[in-house]
């Protein structure tokens, strides 16, 4: 009897401890060493080597462990469990099951189920969902392993193998949420599906779905599924693959770009996009597509892209096309061959301090832009995946000026010394006229001190504040045509020039309220040509040659300036008034300066047409710099800048919050100067301007130019008479000015407090684009407004006026003014919460016509989104209808149909 119970006590304790998963070093006598259930227990939990108490110490038997076996159903890790109701443990089968929100961990695996079974032979463990009493389900189970949560109604998972089988299942995958009837583990990774479906829609019961027989799934790179069909609200459309693969992967991935259908009235029927993406390295990937159309044009594109983190960044882009209108044969057939380059790159700052290069690069055939189709894809799948989509160019049929930047720059740490070297192209697909600057280099020396010491002690010397610096531009210039491009074109064409500027200034004491500030100037500029015009009675036209050669001009001033603050405050008696306060400042400056004439040589008038009148011109004109002014110069500037604002008492607010500052005026004031040394025009012109934010909402900024004289009426030139003189007083004419007022309103967002912004991961494609990609994107943001509506903000308006006007100098050296005024605006609003309409346009008040009229309505559809934009009124007229999933990885179902008007 005592035996029985001894091998019951040791048979219970070992149960405890197996289930448990927390075995503690044991010792055992020689009886306990044979007994069936010491096979079971790891080698590294026994030392037979000390004496039981109580026992014969002769005859215990020392036994070498090292030779111990370890057991089939021995496990590395602890199995803890718990359970809210109940634990049962059936000691003969070595099971334990638990009741009521149970619970077991192993590892990274962690299994909740209302009923688990775990058989600690087999290593297996069972879990089933619950009912209530009244046969409600009251919990499923998950099996949580890693990132990877799977929701079943029933499961059986082994702890040692790590494969199992689960049955009703739900699981996420990225955006995929997955339902299978029955899941099939192999590891901790990799899984096989049967009967299920998977959809981006997170509802339990989703819009949409696409539905398979069987599919293997590898967490977060690829889903590949057998036979596979869509349905939308649990109705099966008749569109059926023999199998689908469907990336889940982030990031940049190789692969083909699928195609996007298009119909073009010039080009036909095509395919635009079809390419294909390659990722060489995580420093380098490339991407090559097609455009084919029906009527026989083509366009092949080759796109790398480079990035180094924190060092630099980059792209390049080579395009060639092939454009055929209408058919051979056809009166209107032409075909043409073009090409076009464009490459961009950026360099990181910290990655070289005092050194950086950058370049934006777009050149290529004149008629390589007019003859893009509308709408074409310019950098399909641009976000680095091949799941991406892609981004429309703007209308570059309308586009005429090209321009690209080389520049290189350099500083050198603890001396003044900066060095920039840029070349620049400049090229006009209009009249095709290709301008090249090689070089452009400026040499800059910052202000520095020579009479200053290197430790300073005590009071400083006025002449220690005593600052020369340099600044030097050399330049080089070649024009052509691209049609008639040769070698001695360039030669012929080529021009060159420099421009050296020496400032010299003082900082001397102030002189009670008085800032005093004397300086000096030295500039010189070398010039390769001289222009000389001459007219011709007989042609009744402007005669022209050049004088080739090396030329240099000179250009001196002097001046010293006085500045200073007045404040004017006006305090209300009341101290219950809501204006307390108005605070008035004004910055009065005044300077007197001297500029010799050392032009005089180099300027001439001559006669401009029949009448007789003449224009005074320089040999210089024309030149990369251009002449200095030709007049000496000694007299007196002068200034005034002001500010007006005010304290105004809060009416809700009390304490320090109780006064609240106001802004009435920003900024207003006028400039001028008065030479006496001048012949003639001795008063300058008056520059004038305002600024000033209306209620913290409306933006106002304005400026003018006054001329205080008299002009020809014919002409337009001016005449050395004031305009307040002769008669009727008048402060002169305004001969240029501008007024801009803008302003914008929206409605508080729904979620403002709940709502925060994650920050973008170093893998985000987005943070691969170049500067050209984020433009085109920004672009087509702008002309397809639907497809990105903030339904969290239920109505926003914006709007801005713009007018400008100024005297511009006519080919035949008459004066004519010319003025632009346009409105803008932009708007939206929610008819419900998920309906919005919009518009946006452009009104020119000048020819009292809408220019450009954009509106949209979208409708959000939880999981898709619908959009139409409909341009009815512009340059070129178009309607998009677009329906898209939201998620990224299924943006090739979009449904999208564009059309294009071209305006003649």
């Amino acid at each position: 009897m005592l035996q029985h119970k001894r091998k019951f006590s040791l048979k219970y304790r070992l149960i405890l401890i197996l289930c448990s998963g927390l075995v503690p070093i044991l010792t055992l006598s020689k009886d306990e060493i044979h007994h069936p259930f010491y096979s079971t227990l790891p080698q590294n939990h026994i030392d037979t080597t000390q004496p039981v108490k109580g026992a014969d110490t002769t005859k215990i038997q020392k036994v070498d462990t090292v030779r111990l076996k370890l057991s089939k159903d021995s496990i590395s890790f602890p199995v803890e469990h718990k359970a809210e109701d109940s634990m049962v443990l059936e000691v003969d089968s070595r099971k334990v099951l638990l009741y009521g929100k149970g619970e077991i961990k192993y590892d990274d695996i962690q299994l909740n189920a209302p009923k688990i079974e775990y058989d600690q032979q087999t290593q297996f463990v069972t879990a089933k969902m619950g009912r209530d009493t009244a046969g409600l389900v009251a919990g499923m189970a998950k099996l949580k392993q890693g990132e990877t949560v799977t929701v079943s109604d029933s499961l059986r998972f082994n702890f040692k193998s790590q494969k199992g089988l689960t049955y009703s299942s739900f699981f996420q995958q990225e955006e995929f949420f997955n339902f299978a009837q029955k899941v099939k583990k192999i590891d901790p990774e990799t899984f096989y599906a049967q009967n299920g479906r998977f959809t981006t829609c997170n509802l339990d019961t989703p819009h949409f779905a696409f539905r398979f027989s069987k599919a293997k799934f590898i967490n977060k790179k690829l889903v590949v599924t057998g036979p596979v069909h869509p349905e939308f609200e649990d109705v099966p459309l008749p569109i059926y693959l023999p199998f689908g693969i469907f990336p889940m992967k982030k990031g940049r991935q190789s692969g083909f770009i699928p195609p996007q259908f298009t119909v073009n009235e010039n080009f036909g029927v095509g395919l635009e996009g079809f390419g294909y993406y390659k990722v060489i390295n995580d420093y380098l990937d490339a991407k090559a597509w097609f455009d084919l159309y029906s009527y026989g044009s083509w366009r092949a594109n080759f796109s790398p892209s480079y990035r180094m983190r924190y060092r630099y960044n980059g792209s390049f882009n080579l395009s060639f096309q092939n454009t055929k209108f209408a058919f051979k044969g056809d009166p209107d057939f032409k075909k043409n061959k073009s090409f076009f380059i464009t490459w961009s790159h950026s360099m990181d700052s910290k990655a070289r301090p005092g050194v950086s290069f950058s370049a934006s690069v777009n050149a290529g055939s004149s008629k390589y832009l007019s003859l893009v189709p509308n709408g074409a894809l310019v950098n399909p799948g641009f976000s680095g995946n091949v799941q991406g989509g892609g981004s429309y160019m703007q209308p570059m049929n309308f586009t005429n000026q090209l321009s690209s930047t080389i520049s290189y720059q350099k500083s050198w740490a603890g001396t003044p010394f900066n060095l920039a070297v840029n070349l620049n192209h400049n090229q006009n697909t209009a009249t095709r006229v290709v301008n090249l600057n090689l070089p452009d280099i400026a040499m800059v020396m910052n202000t520095i001190y020579p009479f200053q010491p290197k430790e300073s002690v005590g009071a400083s010397k006025w002449y220690e504040k005593l600052g020369i610096a340099y600044s030097g531009n050399y330049k080089g210039q070649i024009s052509f045509y691209d049609t008639a491009f040769r070698f001695r074109q360039l030669i012929d064409t080529f021009q060159w020039g420099a421009s050296h500027d020496i400032p010299i200034t003082l900082s001397l004491p102030s002189l009670g309220p008085l800032q005093v500030a004397p300086n000096f100037s030295f500039r010189e500029r070398w010039f390769a040509q001289k222009f000389y015009r001459k007219w011709n009675p007989q042609t009744e036209k402007l005669d022209s040659s050049i004088e080739k050669g090396f030329y240099a001009a000179r250009e001196m001033s002097m001046g010293l300036s006085f500045s200073t603050a007045v404040f004017g405050t006006y305090q209300a008696k009341n101290k219950d008034a809501r204006v307390q306060a108005i605070r008035h400042v004004m910055r009065p400056q005044f300077g007197i300066n001297y500029k010799p004439d050392l032009m005089k040589p180099y300027y001439f008038r001559q006669q401009v047409n029949k009448q007789g009148d003449k224009a005074l011109m320089s040999v210089f004109d024309g030149s990369i710099f251009g002449p200095f002014s030709s007049e000496e110069n000694g007299g007196i500037g002068f200034g005034i800048d002001n500010n007006i604002e005010m304290k105004v008492r809060s009416k809700t607010d009390t304490g320090e919050a109780e006064l609240k500052k106001v802004k009435l005026l920003d900024g207003f004031g006028i400039s001028g100067g008065y030479n006496f040394l001048a012949d003639s025009f001795k008063l300058s012109t008056f520059n004038l301007y305002a600024r000033s934010t209306l209620f913290e909402k409306i933006n106002i900024t304005a400026n003018a130019t006054l001329d205080p004289y008299k002009t020809d009426p014919r002409t337009q030139y001016r005449k050395n008479e004031y305009a307040w003189q002769g008669g009727k007083f008048t402060p002169g004419s305004i001969t240029s000015g501008s007024v801009n007022i803008s302003t914008s309103f929206q409605s508080k967002k729904k979620d403002d407090k709940d709502k925060k912004t994650d920050a973008k991961s170093d893998d985000d494609p987005a943070n691969n684009l170049t500067q050209e990609q984020m433009m085109q994107q920004l672009d087509y943001i702008r002309r397809n407004p639907a497809e990105f509506t903030d339904f969290n903000i239920p109505w926003s308006l914006s709007f801005s006026y713009s007018l400008s006007f100024a005297k511009m100098l006519k080919p035949d050296y008459t004066y004519k003014t010319e003025l632009t005024s346009n409105f803008n605006f932009n708007g939206d609003f929610s008819l419900t919460p998920k309906w919005k309409i919009g518009a946006n346009g452009y009104y020119d008040i000048k020819t009292m016509k809408l220019q450009s009229l954009t509106t949209f309505i979208t409708r959000d559809l939880h999981c898709w989104q619908m959009s139409i934009n409909v341009t009815p009124i512009g340059l070129y007229r178009f309607f998009n209808i677009s329906i898209n999933p939201k998620s990224g990885l299924l943006r090739d179902l979009k449904i999208n149909r564009t059309r294009y008007f071209y305006t003649q």
